[in-house]
């Protein structure tokens, strides 16, 4: 079992930045793929980023691409969402979620650890 606990959302302005941080405890964690998604009212679940769990390999939506950043430290069992140049439609609760076979995966069936969630909000 892994345990994922996500922070570091809130209430920012368009153009600013965010940064959240999922930390993960329990079965070698470190071993595991890492991605994040997110889920704003009304709509589904949609990928954003995912890293290897070697940190050599990440992919992002492409409208995250050059803004968001996907990074982690091992040694502290944390994987991090760099989030800049916000906009309104970045706005959601944003997930963190763990894939035990280390692949890096932008479907979320894949991953079998979720976090409970942060909100983003970005006003205009």
């Amino acid at each position: 079992q892994v345990q994922l606990v996500e922070s570091g959302g809130g209430l920012v302005q368009a153009g600013g930045s965010l940064r959240l941080s999922c930390a993960a405890s329990g079965r070698t964690p470190s071993t595991y793929a890492m991605g994040w998604f997110r889920q704003a009212p009304g709509k589904e679940r949609e990928f954003v980023a995912t890293l290897s769990w070697n940190g050599l390999r990440s992919y992002y939506v492409d409208s995250v691409k050059g803004r968001f950043t996907i990074f982690r430290v091992n040694a502290k069992n944390t994987v991090y969402l760099q989030m800049n140049s916000l906009k309104p439609e970045d706005t959601a609760v944003y997930y963190c979620a763990a894939e035990p076979g280390g692949r890096i995966s932008t479907i979320s069936s894949d991953y079998d650890y979720w976090g409970q969630g942060t909100q983003v909000t970005v006003s205009s």
